[in-house]
């Protein structure tokens, strides 16, 4: 790279590549080491140099800008942003920006903090440290408290239908360490690969491949993933998103459910089912977990990331009976466990029917903004297909066939919108459509519409298209 920058990166750090990527600038930045001003190398370069996926830089390089870090000008590439403070205080962030700077993020895994129960947390909280004894404020076992794992059970059966044993339950630190967890039994038990949605989490990719594993990308369409693909894959374990697929939306068919099942049992596999939205699944969409079909062949896996906050880390797997204990082995070794405190203030949430509440209220402000997101398409953009129905955490914007879905992307965020393509979230290239996929859950009202309103025209002065 053109830079002397000494970056490196490492494939054995519990982080992903792009977190340590955008930690690796900001200490420079802050450090003295970039100058405001300074050009970094291109994505493509970069990644070149690293010997990493093109959407490792990409991802970092977004975060960067939306944290004032960056800035990138069509034409001008990347470079250090002229407000980015070095030691003597942190960059700018976006709510630190005048109102000409705005940024607004359409990015999955966006978070909005005003949809956190704080009140309804600090009661939970006050109620479990006021009456903590010796093994409250004591080491929790490494697969969670008993307590909050019977708690747990019992309301994942009757929300979702998930048929658990609390003992076969375990919390972990969010779902990416309950990924790493079964991607180390896999390899153990003599698996080399693991099915993937395609389109698909980046993110996900990354910790199977970290992890030893080879990603083997599966089509998905309008009923969800393509079981008839898993035969010629090799692959004996697979990842899904079965009450919305991610980032389309799809809900997979009753149909495929029970050729999955089928599947796993022919080729003695696994089923790893992601569970991470199911909540803001419309009624009329939602239906019971797949592990409910088959608890032998399905792992079923679950966060408070997208229903509370990420900042909690608190995940959860339900695993077949023989995977347990060497599981608890495996995360014994690895750390002494979540929080006791965090594991029971969220019990009690559960226990109160306090958490029913929030996520009703939630689902509802989600379906709002889904809706809107809808109806501004229809109006404003109408040769763009909406996927996924109203409910969900994203919607999947398929662009006309020669729409240049880089080309958009770029001019949003020289409106200070961040969105990302279709193509971000492929783990192929081929012929598939041009795409948008728009995060709402980290902007809301007013936001919301200024974010789809900046979309809205750098789409048309990208394809020369009019729009009311």
């Amino acid at each position: 790279m053109s830079l002397n920058l000494s970056l490196s990166i490492n494939g054995d750090s519990r982080e992903t590549l792009a977190v340590q990527l955008r930690n690796a600038f900001r200490t420079r930045i802050e450090e003295g080491v970039l100058r405001p001003g300074t050009r970094v190398p291109s994505s493509r370069q970069l990644a070149a140099d690293l010997g990493v996926s093109r959407s490792v830089v990409v991802e970092a390089y977004g975060q960067l800008c939306a944290e004032g870090y960056f800035v990138s000008q069509h034409g001008s590439g990347t470079s250090v942003a002229a407000a980015a403070r070095t030691d003597t205080g942190s960059a700018l962030t976006p709510d630190d920006r005048p109102p000409t700077a705005a940024v607004w993020d359409l990015r999955t895994g966006s978070f909005h903090p005003c949809t956190f129960p704080r009140q309804d947390w600090i009661r939970a909280v006050s109620t479990v440290v006021n009456s903590a004894g010796r093994r409250e404020l004591g080491y929790a076992p490494p697969s969670g408290l008993p307590v909050v794992r019977h708690t747990l059970a019992g309301y994942l059966g009757r929300v979702r239908g998930v048929r658990t044993r609390p003992e076969d339950l375990m919390i972990t630190s969010g779902f990416a360490q309950g990924l790493a967890l079964l991607c180390h039994e896999l390899r153990a038990r003599g698996h080399d690969s693991v099915g993937v949605e395609d389109p698909g989490h980046p993110g996900e990719w990354e910790f199977i491949a970290n992890a030893g594993l080879r990603p083997v990308g599966l089509p998905v369409d309008r009923d969800g993933i393509r079981v008839d693909a898993l035969a010629a894959s090799g692959v004996r374990a697979v990842l899904t998103t079965p009450a919305s697929q991610f980032p389309t939306g799809a809900t997979l068919s009753a149909e495929r459910r029970a050729h999955l099942v089928t599947w796993a049992e022919t080729v003695d596999g696994y089923i790893i089912e992601d569970d991470f939205d199911a909540a803001f699944v419309a009624p009329t969409q939602r239906m019971p977990a797949l592990q409910s079909l088959a608890p032998e062949r399905v792992i079923y896996a679950g966060s408070a990331s997208k229903v509370l906050a990420p900042a909690l880390r608190l995940g959860w797997l339900a695993t077949p009976a023989n995977l347990t204990t060497p599981i608890e082995r495996v995360r014994a070794g690895w750390d002494i466990g979540c929080s006791g405190l965090e594991q029971l203030a969220f019990a009690r949430l559960i226990d109160t029917g306090t958490f029913d509440r929030h996520l009703r209220r939630l689902g509802a402000d989600l379906q709002k903004r889904r809706q809107a997101v809808n109806q501004f398409v229809a109006r404003h953009l109408p040769d763009v297909t909406p996927l996924g129905g109203d409910s969900g955490l994203q919607a999947y914007l398929v662009l006309p066939g020669r729409c240049a879905e880089e080309a958009v992307v770029r001019a949003a965020h020289r409106r200070q919108v961040l969105v990302r393509g279709g193509r971000f979230y492929a783990l192929r290239a081929d012929d598939r459509p041009p795409a948008l996929v728009i995060g709402y859950a980290g902007v809301r009202g007013p936001e919301l519409g200024r974010a789809l309103a900046g979309l809205a025209t750098a789409y048309r002065e990208t394809t020369g298209r009019t729009g009311s």
